[in-house]
């Protein structure tokens, strides 16, 4: 039984894709729905994306933002108000054009993102330097109609946050997208154990409407990488469409200044692919919705499942601690909570009941460890720790071994195929020469680090002087 269950999941090696949607339907995430692209987020994945959206509204709201909530409808004249941001979402656009029998007057777009909803809010409410700054965020879903699908990673509906900002002026505008880009960095960090490399988009790769765009970008067990967060400066190009004025201190009339971010579901992508292994999902603890899985072993001898429940109640006091009490089997519990990805399964019999101990086993090693239960309390709290911090540095390490350096394009193609991962380039800034790289090697840029390094003095592609080193990748 136990093997069978194993063998229902492709290895990672032998076919990745097939490995991703295997764990992400085996291990209860999401099941599909009657629509194409369209995903249903079972009670285990909503669990999770509900401790990523805790942990990240705890930050948000530290952060002195506010939440609100627009509607999710667009009017088609709202949305034309921006041009560059019209035609940059315009092929993803879902419309509207009834309400029951009858023709809509205008068609109405399901919001794909809500900048101009907000900007049209921003117009109505700020007048005075006084009401500045506008820290707003929201959670809701969003749709874009995508030609290919993937769950979490790409589908026609996803959920996320997105705040929205105003500022007097443009330095605080600036200040506020890379502080919430730090935020994301630090949710993805120190939460879901993923290294993520922080850097400013080139023009080509910067959200539509936008003056600038920062990025967190991760990498994943197949050497693709994956854009896990941004954060834009707008700089006051909405501001002028939309007529959005403050009179500042002087009694003038000035235009604000604003930002945007958002952090998706697809977040849960990349925690299955940076983590996951050939027996399913691997969750780092500060993530996990259930930290400790105790699994009864002859729980219908005397007295054990009560020693259960009650250590169920007393570790619940230090951990997010759940028991399976059903009548199927311990193999079978075994591997169905390995496939969960829970971080740490608790075993306890008769024997251990006598011996005053339990069996700990835990889910990224599958290390067992006897643990004797004056000690329990403890012990537990260090091994959860001790799993967030292997699978952080395992992670990294993974990261710097797929992390090359290319001088030409020969180069980069060569590695990108040989080792597929990051690659530290060189850049001129030209257009032509990043259209030039994806066109010759499927790689895009993913990202300007903030942390420069002048790995040789010339642009990848065309051999003239380059300044900026560029992170170049496949991606998702």
């Amino acid at each position: 039984m136990a093997k069978e269950f194993v063998k229902d999941v492709t290895s990672m090696d032998e076919d990745f894709a097939q490995w991703y949607t295997d764990v992400v339907t085996k291990a209860d995430l999401i099941d599909y729905s009657s629509v194409r692209g369209s995903m249903i987020i079972r009670p285990y994945g909503y669990a999770l994306w509900d401790n990523i959206k805790n942990e990240l509204d705890h930050r948000i709201k530290e952060t002195g933002h506010e939440n609100v909530y627009m509607p999710l409808f667009i009017p088609e004249s709202l949305l034309q108000k921006e041009k560059d941001h019209v035609e940059g979402f315009a092929p993803e656009v879902a419309w509207v054009t009834h309400g029951g029998s009858e023709p809509l007057a205008e068609r109405l777009v399901v919001r794909p993102t809500s900048e101009v909803l907000f900007c049209e809010h921003y117009s109505n409410i700020i007048h005075s330097y006084r009401d500045l700054p506008k820290l707003y965020n929201q959670w809701a879903n969003v749709v874009r109609w995508e030609k290919t699908t993937r769950p979490f990673l790409r589908t026609l509906e996803f959920l996320w946050q997105e705040g929205h900002t105003a500022h007097a002026t443009d330095e605080d505008a600036m200040e506020e997208t890379i502080k919430m880009l730090n935020v994301y960095a630090e949710l993805c960090e120190t939460i879901l154990a993923i290294p993520v490399v922080k850097g400013q988009k080139t023009e080509k790769e910067k959200f539509a409407g936008a003056k600038a765009t920062f990025t967190i970008e991760s990498l994943m067990h197949d050497g693709k990488a994956l854009q896990s967060g941004t954060s834009h400066h707008f700089g006051t190009g909405f501001a002028e469409a939309f007529g959005i004025q403050y009179t500042d201190k002087e009694g003038k009339l000035q235009y604000v200044h604003q930002t945007s971010w958002g952090f998706t579901t697809r977040i849960i992508g990349a925690l299955i692919m940076v983590h996951g292994d050939d027996r399913g999902l691997v969750i780092p603890p500060k993530a996990a919705p259930t930290q400790v899985m105790i699994v009864p072993i002859a729980q219908h001898k005397e007295g054990v499942l009560d020693f259960a429940y009650d250590l169920k109640k007393s570790l619940g006091q230090v951990a997010r601690v759940n028991i399976d009490a059903s009548d199927k089997k311990p193999g079978w519990k075994f591997n169905e909570y390995e496939m969960k990805g829970i971080p740490v399964r608790l075993e306890v019999g008769p024997k251990d009941i006598e011996n005053k101990q339990v069996v700990l086993v835990r889910r990224d090693t599958l290390e067992k460890v006897i643990v004797p239960l004056d000690q329990l309390d403890t012990k537990l709290v260090e091994l959860l720790d001790d799993i967030q911090s292997n699978l952080y540095n395992k992670a990294l390490m993974h990261r710097e071994e797929r992390t090359s350096i290319a001088e030409n394009l020969v180069e980069l193609k060569e590695t990108l195929e040989a080792k597929p991962g990051f690659i530290k380039a060189m850049w001129c800034g030209e257009l032509a020469c990043e259209e030039k790289i994806k066109e010759d090697t499927g790689a895009t840029s993913r990202c300007i680090p903030f942390e420069q390094e002048q790995v040789s003095d010339k642009c990848v592609c065309c051999g003239k002087d380059a300044k900026q080193m560029v992170y170049w990748a496949k991606a998702y």
